[in-house]
C-alpha cells in the first residue's frame, strides 16, 4: 500500500512538472517547478506532523507545550523555504499559514471601492502565541494549524501553479522577497520568538540559493545576473557573521550594502526581460524605481485627481499655480475667513505646531484631532487618522464641506470661485482635459489643490541619501536605526522605507491600537473611537492609521489629539507599553504593554535617527494677492485667511 501511495505521489509530481513544460517554450527543464512542488509537499508534511503531535499531546502539561513549540519552530523554518512563492502567489491564503494578527481590517488597494471586512488569520505564528496564553484548548490550537494546512493546499491548484510555467512571476516574487527582507523579516513583525528572527533569516536566505540555481536551469534565456548571485552570496556571508541576537544585528549595513543593491539589480532584470504581472499585489509598485528608498517606489494616491490626463508641463504648472492660489484663498470657506493654509501652514511642514487641535469653524470650540501634515500624505492608501477617505481629492472635499472645519457648501463654493475672472478663465482653458464634465466642479478645485501640495512630498532626507547613494552618515544615526529596527520595535509598525503603516507589497494602510491618553497624567484613555467611526468593530475601537515619522521633529504636537509635545515623550510612551502599560484599561491594544527597557542613551540615538529622516524641502512664499471677484464683499478676503 505504501509503495502504491509513493508511486501515485511520484507520478503526480511528474505530471505537474510535465504540465509546466507544455505551457511555455521558455521552460528548458522541469527542475524549477519540481523544486516548488517538492518543497510545498515537504512543508505540508511538516504541518501534518505538527497537527498529529498536538492531537497526541496533553495541553495542560508544560513539557508537551514546549515540544509543540519546538515543532512549530521547525515548521516555521520549513515555511521559510517556500515563503518566496507563497506570500506572492496567493497573499490571502498566506494569512492563514502565517498570519501575524488574529484579525486584519486593512483595506487594500483593490478593495478601495468596497467596505472593509474582517479577514481572520490563522497559522504558525498565532499557534505559537496561543501557547503563551492561559486556558489553552486543544480544539482551538488544532484549528489554527488545520487552517494552515488547508491554505497550503491552495498552492497546488492550477490557477497558482500555472504561473511557474514562465519566468515573469519569478522576478516579481523576488522583488517582494527583497522588500520583505528590508521591512518584515528582520524586525520581528511576524516572528513570535525574537531570538529566532536572525536564524530564520539566515535559513531563508540559504534556502533561496537552490531556487536561484533551479530557476537558471529552467529559464536560461532570462537567467539571473551573475553579479546578483555574487552579491547575494556576500549577503548570506554577512548574515552568517552577524550575532544571532536581533538587537545586535546591523540592519543599516545589511540594507545599505546588500539588500538595496540587490533590489536595484532585480529591478534592472525586470526591465531587461520585460516582466509583466497579472497579480494585484503588484498594483502599486513602480518598475522604474532603482532603490527601496526611492520616493516613487509605490503609488498609493493619484495626486492629479480629475486632471489625470494632464502630462503637458505647461498645463501642470498652470494647475500648480491655481492650486497654490486656492490653498491660500479663504474663498473656499463658508465665511471667507479660513483657508487650507489656516491649519496646514506651509512653513511648518503643512501642519500647525502651535496648537494641539485647530479651532472649529465657529472660532470658539476646538476640533477633536490634531492637524496632520500634508507632506507624504500620498504615501498612504487610506487617508485621515481613521482611514475615512481613499483619495486625496475626497479628503480635501470633505474638509471644505465640513461644517466644523471650513463650513462651505458645494454650490456656494463654485459660484464664489467662478465669480473671480482669473479662476474662471484659467480653469475653463483646462476643461479640455476633463471631457466627462461640461463645467467647472469642486473636483477641479480639489484636484488643483492636491497637485499643488503633493509636490512638497518629493524631497529626500540624509538617511535616504545614505541608503541610495551610500553617502556617509553619523554613526549615531546607524545605531539609532538599528535600535528602531530591533529592540525598540518601532519598525514593526513604521515600515521601511516610508516609516509609516504601509508595508510590502505596499497595498494597504495599517491601523494600531496603542492606548493614547487624554492627558499626560494618563488619567484616562482618549475617548476618540478612531477607526470605528468609519467602520464599527470591537477590534478596531480606538485604532488609528500609522503615520510616517519622516519630518517628525517639525510636526509636533504628536498623536491624534496632540497630547505629547516632543519626541522624547512619544518614545517614552512606547517604551512604557503604551496606555495599557501605564495602567489604562485597553483590552484590544495591539501594542505590547511590556516595557522595552530602552535607556536614555538609546532613546537619544533613536531621536537622532528620526532627525536624519527630515526631508530637504524648499517651501514657497505665499501669493501676494488673490484673484479679484465680481462680488466686492469677497475682495476683502486676506491671503491665508484670518484664523
Amino acid at each position: 500500500m505504501k509503495k502504491y501511495i509513493l508511486l501515485i505521489t511520484v507520478l503526480g509530481t511528474l505530471f505537474v512538472s510535465i504540465s509546466f513544460i507544455s505551457k511555455t517554450e521558455s521552460l528548458v527543464s522541469s527542475e524549477y517547478p519540481s523544486l516548488y512542488t517538492e518543497r510545498i509537499q515537504a512543508f505540508k508534511q511538516k504541518q501534518t506532523a505538527l497537527l498529529r503531535r498536538i492531537d497526541e499531546s496533553n495541553v495542560t502539561k508544560e513539557s508537551d507545550l514546549e515540544q509543540i513549540k519546538e515543532i512549530i519552530q521547525q515548521t516555521r523554518v520549513q515555511l521559510k523555504g517556500v515563503d518566496f512563492w507563497l506570500r506572492y502567489l496567493e497573499p490571502i491564503s498566506y494569512k492563514k499559514i502565517n498570519g501575524p494578527l488574529p484579525v486584519e481590517w486593512e483595506t487594500e488597494v483593490f478593495e478601495k471601492h468596497e467596505a472593509p471586512y474582517k479577514r481572520e488569520a490563522a497559522g504558525l505564528t498565532l499557534a505559537y502565541l496561543y501557547l503563551e496564553e492561559s486556558g489553552i484548548e486543544k480544539k482551538e490550537l488544532k484549528r489554527l494549524v488545520q487552517e494552515s494546512i488547508s491554505a497550503t493546499d491552495v498552492y497546488f491548484a492550477d490557477s497558482i501553479t500555472k504561473h511557474l510555467a514562465d519566468y515573469h512571476h519569478f522576478y516579481l516574487c523576488n522583488r517582494l522577497y527583497l522588500l520583505n527582507i528590508s521591512a518584515i523579516y528582520t524586525t520581528g513583525f511576524e516572528c513570535p520568538d525574537t531570538e529566532q528572527v536572525i536564524p530564520e533569516l539566515l535559513s531563508m536566505m540559504k534556502d533561496m540559493q537552490p531556487v536561484y540555481v533551479a530557476y537558471n536551469k529552467s529559464f536560461p534565456a532570462t537567467a539571473i545576473y551573475p553579479e546578483y548571485l555574487e552579491l547575494y552570496e556576500k549577503a548570506i556571508d554577512f548574515v552568517f557573521k552577524q550575532p544571532n541576537d536581533l538587537n545586535d544585528f546591523d540592519h543599516f549595513t545589511f540594507i545599505q550594502q546588500y539588500i538595496n543593491p540587490l533590489f536595484a539589480l532585480n529591478q534592472k532584470m525586470i526591465h531587461k526581460y520585460n516582466v509583466s504581472s497579472k497579480n494585484l499585489v503588484d498594483y502599486s509598485l513602480n518598475k522604474n524605481s532603482t532603490s527601496i528608498f526611492d520616493k516613487g517606489l509605490y503609488y498609493a494616491q493619484n495626486t492629479k485627481g480629475i486632471f489625470s490626463r494632464v502630462t503637458d508641463s505647461t498645463d501642470l504648472n498652470e494647475l500648480n499655480d491655481l492650486g497654490k492660489l486656492l490653498f491660500y484663498d479663504p474663498i473656499l470657506s463658508g465665511n471667507n475667513l479660513r483657508s487650507c493654509a489656516s491649519c496646514h501652514l506651509p512653513t511648518e511642514y503643512f501642519t500647525d505646531t502651535l496648537n494641539r487641535t485647530a479651532l472649529q469653524f465657529n472660532r470658539v470650540d476646538r476640533l477633536p484631532r490634531n492637524t496632520p501634515s500634508l507632506i507624504n500624505v500620498q504615501q498612504n492608501h487610506l487617508l485621515m487618522m481613521d482611514g475615512a477617505h481613499i483619495t486625496m481629492q475626497n479628503q480635501a472635499k470633505s474638509v471644505i464641506l465640513n461644517p466644523t472645519e471650513m463650513g462651505s457648501t458645494e454650490i456656494a463654493l463654485i459660484q464664489k470661485v467662478l465669480s473671480c475672472k482669473e479662476y474662471n478663465t484659467r480653469f475653463t482653458k483646462l476643461l479640455k482635459y476633463t471631457p466627462q464634465e461640461k463645467g467647472i466642479t469642486i473636483d477641479h478645485i480639489t484636484s488643483a489643490l492636491t497637485i499643488y501640495y503633493s509636490k512638497f512630498s518629493n524631497g529626500y532626507s540624509d538617511f535616504d541619501a545614505s541608503m541610495i547613494e551610500k553617502k556617509s552618515i553619523d554613526p549615531i544615526v546607524q545605531e539609532g536605526f538599528n535600535l528602531f529596527m530591533s529592540k525598540a520595535q518601532c519598525a514593526t509598525c513604521h515600515f521601511v522605507p516610508q516609516f509609516n503603516g504601509v508595508k510590502p507589497p505596499y497595498v494597504n494602510s495599517e491601523f494600531e491600537v496603542i492606548g493614547v491618553p487624554a492627558d499626560k497624567l494618563f488619567s484616562r484613555v482618549s475617548m476618540d473611537n478612531g477607526r470605528t467611526v468609519v467602520y464599527v468593530s470591537d477590534e478596531m475601537n480606538r485604532a488609528f492609521r500609522t503615520g510616517s515619522i519622516r519630518n517628525a521633529p517639525y510636526t509636533k504636537p504628536y498623536m491624534h489629539n496632540g497630547v505629547f509635545d516632543n519626541l522624547t515623550e512619544v518614545i517614552e510612551f512606547y517604551n512604557n507599553g503604551g496606555g495599557a502599560g501605564r495602567g489604562l484599561d485597553i483590552p484590544n491594544q495591539t501594542l505590547s504593554s511590556d516595557s522595552l527597557h530602552l535607556t536614555k542613551e538609546e532613546i537619544n540615538k533613536i531621536e537622532v535617527f528620526i532627525q536624519s529622516l527630515n526631508e530637504h524641502i524648499v517651501f514657497e512664499k505665499p501669493p501676494l494677492t488673490l484673484p479679484v471677484s465680481k462680488d466686492k464683499v469677497l475682495n476683502q478676503r486676506k491671503v491665508g485667511g484670518e484664523y
